[in-house]
Formats: structure tokens, C-alpha cells, sequence
């Protein structure tokens, strides 16, 4: 498992100048997988699970689910989830600040067995992300649920029932926290501004998989009808659209020519959209795209949004490639107010980048320099590795625990792709 290897002292070591090319193959969703893991709480049974990456955040929720008394038994890329009838309601502190995704045990639980108790998350440094949406919507549902001594207590002894929810903001978290509280209630729920992300998706094809009664998932509106029971399913993960930007990034920043197994172009359009404009050629192939880049990058501008529009979780990797693109560029953040603590490292390395509140105003140069920088979360981690890619001498990047939860085997795989990257 991902976790053992790893040590939080743990670091990459790149020597930059690579041109990257070359296949890769992306591995299953880690914003898709971990929510399925949490909602197999909702079936008693075994419950399988495919396409599950090698990173350290599954092993995290193994030992949440394991906690709460399933069985959690890991083969490869497939784990199996054995429910009890009657789980434990509450997921502790110790393993719940290490993982925002813990919070998904919330609904499932309350719609299961009528309370959860569960710790306010921890996970990436990139803002607050409040879980008032949660909480106002669980109500709604007709639970009673506070905040107290650090814990999300949500109470519903005699069941849920059906109503109307309206989103202020499409959380992710929120919708999906509602929607699988929502299966087992009496009645029907709508979810008006519901998110949109495939992850979203997949996981609503899983819950009807198991019995569920769901329409209009990949809509503002989500509409679902409660069961009485839901039964265990087995499960395909979807591919990760965030590890697929990554690589595509990665071949343009280092004017390369990378085949990406698994990438698919309907859950990045307005990201290769942004490339193309950058200079990338991209098409299609039979499993994937495939991103080519043979000049310096065209400075791009972008703002982010939720889906459709393009993923915060992009937004080193752009920051990145416009550091060293040809002419200025303005990236706007809209999503977390902390997700450019990475530009201070990145100007470590000699970006030129000016951030005011939101916005972030770059102007590109041909190439960056080698310096010890720190990942502060998943994405920056791995934005900082390319930008190392792309900067003259070596680089480390401290904090590699960080990319392991959410990238397997990435030094692996870049030094497949012709990169200098060790592991120390």
C-alpha cells in the first residue's frame, strides 16, 4: 500500500532540462474513490470497488472504515468493503485531520443508523472550506446537527425525510454528502445548484448501482427518490481527470509529446481548451489524448471555476506553464482563497508573479531556476516538480507525502517520460 514506503521527511530531487515524452496510463479517480469507500456504509455486505489508485489517502480511508468496523480487504487495484449491520458512528480525529474526504462518512452514516459523529476535517492547506452546507442540509433532511469540541455531531434517530435543498455555492462535499443521505430517506429530495464533477457523477452511478433512485446527476438539479434499503454493488472507478491535466500540463511546460492512457477529453474540455490556445496540439486516440507541444507556451489567461469550468486543482499546473510562457498572463481563483500559498514557492524559483487578493498577475520568462522548495498540498506539490522540469539546475521539493496522496508512482512515471527525478 501506498502509505508504507512513504515518510513525512521524504523528498524529490530534480535536475531540470527534461523534454518529457513518452505513454502514461492514469489510474482511478481519487476525488471519485474515496467518496465510494465512504458510501459503502449505506448496503450490509461486501461491496468491491475497481480502479483504485495506489496512494495514501485509500489507506487512510481503509483505516477509517476499519474503525468503524467494516472489514476493508486491498488487492491490487481492487478493494473489497465488508458492512457490518450495525457500524460505529463515530470517526476520530487522528484520522480524520489527515484527509478532507473523511467527512464523506457523514451522510451514510446518519441515513444508516441515525447519528455520526465525525471530526472537522484536515487534508490540503488551500483554505477554509466551511461545512455550514453540510450541516444546513442534513437539517433540512430533519436531522439535529451542531458543531462541538471539534466534532460534526448529526442526529436523526427516527430516519430522514425528503425535502427541497437550494445550494448557496455547488459544493462538492455538500452535494455529495446530501445525496447519499438523501438515497434512504422518506420521500423525495431535490438538490438545486447540486455540483457537476464526474467524481460527482460516478459516485450517484455507484449509489444506483446499489438500489438508489437518482435522476439528473451532471445537472444543477438532482433529484432522489429514498429506498428503503440499498444492497452491496461492485464498481469501476473512473479515471482521474486531475492526474490526466497533470500530464497534459507536463508535456506542454517541457515542449514534449506525451500519450495519456485514461484521459478523457468530455471531463477536461475547457482545460485542453486553455492548451490548445497555449500552442498544444492535442487529439484523440483510442483510449486517451495525446498532447504535444513544440514551441515555448503562449501565455494563457484563466479563471477558475466549478465544473464545467476549469478545476482549481489545475491552477499550479497553469501558474506554472505561464511562469515560463511567452507574454503576461492573469490567473483568477475562485474557488479557495489559500490555493496560491504555491506561488511563493513557485517564485523560489525565479517566477515572476504578482499576487493581489485573488488574482495573480505573471509575467513569463524562458526558464526558471533550480532552488529547495516546499509542497504545501497535493496539486503544488506536483505543480512545483514540473516547474522543476522546466528550471535550469536542480531543485528539491520537500514534503513528498503531500503528492503521494494523490499521484502513485509519479517519480516512476516521470522518469519513464525521460525526466530526471529521484526520491530521497
Amino acid at each position: 500500500m501506498a502509505s508504507s514506503s512513504t515518510t513525512s521527511s521524504d523528498r524529490f530531487r530534480i535536475v531540470g532540462g527534461a523534454s518529457l515524452k513518452g505513454e502514461v496510463t492514469v489510474t482511478g479517480a481519487k476525488n471519485s474513490v474515496l467518496k465510494l469507500m465512504a458510501a459503502s456504509l449505506l448496503a450490509v455486505g461486501k461491496t468491491t470497488i475497481r480502479n483504485v489508485p495506489d496512494i495514501a489517502d485509500v489507506d487512510i480511508m481503509s483505516d477509517l472504515l476499519t474503525r468503524l468496523g467494516c472489514t476493508v480487504a486491498h488487492s491490487g487495484s481492487v478493494i473489497t468493503i465488508d458492512v457490518p449491520e450495525s457500524p460505529q458512528h463515530r470517526a476520530d480525529y487522528d484520522l480524520v485531520r489527515k484527509m478532507r474526504a473523511s467527512i464523506n462518512v457523514l451522510g451514510p452514516l446518519v441515513a444508516r443508523i441515525g447519528r455520526a459523529e465525525v471530526a472537522l476535517p484536515g487534508g490540503d492547506a488551500i483554505g477554509s472550506r466551511g461545512l455550514d452546507f453540510h450541516i444546513k442540509g442534513l437539517e433540512t433532511l430533519g436531522a439535529t446537527a451542531h458543531v462541538e469540541h471539534g466534532y460534526v455531531i448529526a442526529e436523526a434517530p427516527k430516519g430522514l425525510t425528503g425535502a427541497a435543498i437550494d445550494l448557496d455555492f455547488p459544493s462538492v462535499g455538500a452535494t455529495e454528502n446530501l445525496m447519499t443521505a438523501a438515497v434512504l430517506a422518506r420521500g423525495v429530495t431535490t438538490i438545486e445548484n447540486a455540483a457537476r464533477e464526474p467524481d460527482l457523477v460516478d459516485l450517484g452511478d455507484f449509489l444506483i448501482s446499489m438500489g438508489a433512485k437518482i435522476e439528473g446527476l451532471g445537472t444543477p438539479l438532482i433529484t432522489i427518490t429514498g429506498v428503503a434499503k440499498l444492497n452491496p454493488t461492485d464498481h469501476i472507478t473512473i479515471t482521474d481527470r486531475i492526474i490526466a491535466g497533470t500530464w497534459a500540463f507536463a508535456a506542454a511546460m517541457t515542449q514534449g509529446d506525451i500519450t495519456i492512457h485514461g484521459g478523457r477529453a468530455d471531463h477536461m474540455e475547457v482545460m485542453l481548451e486553455k492548451l490548445a490556445h497555449a500552442g498544444a496540439i492535442i487529439t484523440s486516440t483510442s483510449d486517451g489524448i495525446r498532447v504535444q507541444m513544440n514551441q515555448r507556451p503562449r501565455a494563457t489567461d484563466v479563471a477558475t471555476l466549478p465544473y464545467p469550468g476549469f478545476a482549481t486543482d489545475l491552477l499550479p499546473f497553469i501558474i506554472a506553464m505561464n511562469a515560463v510562457a511567452d507574454g503576461h498572463s492573469m490567473v483568477t481563483e475562485n474557488v479557495f482563497e489559500s490555493r496560491f500559498m504555491f506561488v511563493n514557492e513557485l517564485m523560489r524559483l525565479g517566477a515572476q508573479v504578482t499576487v493581489d487578493g485573488h488574482h495573480a498577475s505573471i509575467d513569463g520568462i524562458p526558464q526558471l531556476s533550480g532552488a529547495p522548495v516546499e509542497a504545501t498540498d497535493i496539486r503544488a506539490g506536483a505543480g512545483l516538480v514540473l516547474a522543476a522540469l522546466v528550471s535550469e539546475g536542480e531543485t528539491t521539493v520537500d514534503g513528498a507525502f503531500h503528492i503521494d496522496r494523490g499521484y502513485p508512482n509519479f517519480a516512476e512515471d516521470l522518469r519513464a517520460l525521460g525526466a530526471n527525478v529521484t526520491r530521497e
